[in-house]
């Protein structure tokens, strides 16, 4: 079966979490292409229409897979190949992609959405979605790769130094590490909120300090989570936050405020909280909770039972395709 992967192509890739997903896809059997969207908005979106049916006559693919609503939005503009639109999030909970959004989800042959948030957002009572459309999705939220143990991982190179090298130079001794979810720079994550914890934290004289996860490929991210004593969320909206299940896979303790399907993937996880406010202090009191967890969570042991290594969804989506095609 040969697939064809359209999204945004961010300066030569597209997000990680896709490239994984479709190299499990490619364990699974199938053949794998892509389609890079390099314009932005709607109709950066729409100019790309003409290469991308260029692409489908070129590849001649059974299923287009889309990522995000307005790629579906632009793989749907072509009728030759059935297509299957996989919402991240962003374009549910921004009202101005969600009206672009839902007219993908009419003309899709599949719909793929990570959490019950954004399907009960999406596929409302007062939606213009039609009845007989609500019955063609899927629950699925993107898998993650489950790591190799960290005691493995020791020995590989990163920029000339071990990966334990590496670490060392990242991480202050004599401090607790705080991971955060994202970027300082990046509003939606809410790094205010993460400082202003941290803050809480120091006044009561824990010597902590917040790394921020920036510009680090695979295998450091994976250090870090090894490494850091919690990884911290305070996200205002999320779909199914990849970062959450990766730190559940390397047996990382997490604390994060109630937002995407985040208390559903962490529910039964020993050493995780889920904040039910977005007060500081509270927060910072399930962050001390959190500190004091002592060896690995049984996060990696949930992703497995529930269904979301890379290689279990690849499974499911390859049946969801050959639904498609029968």
């Amino acid at each position: 079966m040969k697939i064809l992967i359209v999204g945004n192509n961010k300066p030569g890739h597209f997000a990680p979490f896709v490239e994984e997903q479709a190299r499990a896809l490619q364990q699974q059997g199938c053949e794998v292409v892509f389609y890079g969207v390099k314009g932005k908005g709607l109709l950066g979106y729409l100019r790309a229409l003409p290469a991308l049916c260029r692409t489908i006559r070129a590849e001649q693919p059974e299923i287009v897979h889309a990522h995000y609503g307005l790629s579906g939005l632009l793989a749907n503009l072509q009728r030759r190949v059935p297509v299957v639109t996989t919402y991240h999030g962003s374009d549910i909970n921004k009202p101005n992609i969600l009206r672009f959004s839902k007219i993908a989800m009419r003309l899709s042959a599949h719909n793929i959405f990570v959490s019950q948030r954004n399907v009960t957002l999406a596929l409302s009572p007062n939606s213009l979605i039609p009845s007989r459309l609500k019955k063609r999705y899927t629950l699925l939220p993107c898998g993650v790769n489950i790591p190799k143990p960290w005691s493995e991982m020791q020995t590989q190179q990163v920029e000339q130094l071990t990966l334990n090298q590496w670490v060392q130079e990242k991480l202050t001794a004599g401090v607790k590490h705080v991971l955060f979810a994202g970027a300082f720079n990046n509003a939606v994550k809410d790094p205010e909120l993460a400082k202003a914890v941290i803050n809480e934290l120091a006044s009561e004289g824990v010597k902590v300090e917040l790394i921020e996860l920036k510009g680090f490929n695979r295998d450091q991210v994976n250090a870090l989570m090894y490494n850091c004593d919690v990884l911290l969320m305070t996200s205002k909206t999320e779909g199914s936050p990849q970062v959450i299940k990766e730190a559940m896979a390397c047996g990382r303790p997490i604390v994060s405020v109630d937002v995407g399907d985040v208390a559903e993937r962490l529910s039964g996880v020993e050493g995780c909280y889920v904040a039910c406010t977005r007060e500081p202090n509270e927060i910072a009191k399930a962050l001390q909770k959190a500190l004091t967890f002592e060896g690995k969570t049984n996060g990696r042991e949930k992703i497995i039972e529930i269904g979301l290594s890379n290689e279990q969804v690849a499974q499911r989506l390859v049946a969801i395709y050959e639904s498609v095609l029968a």
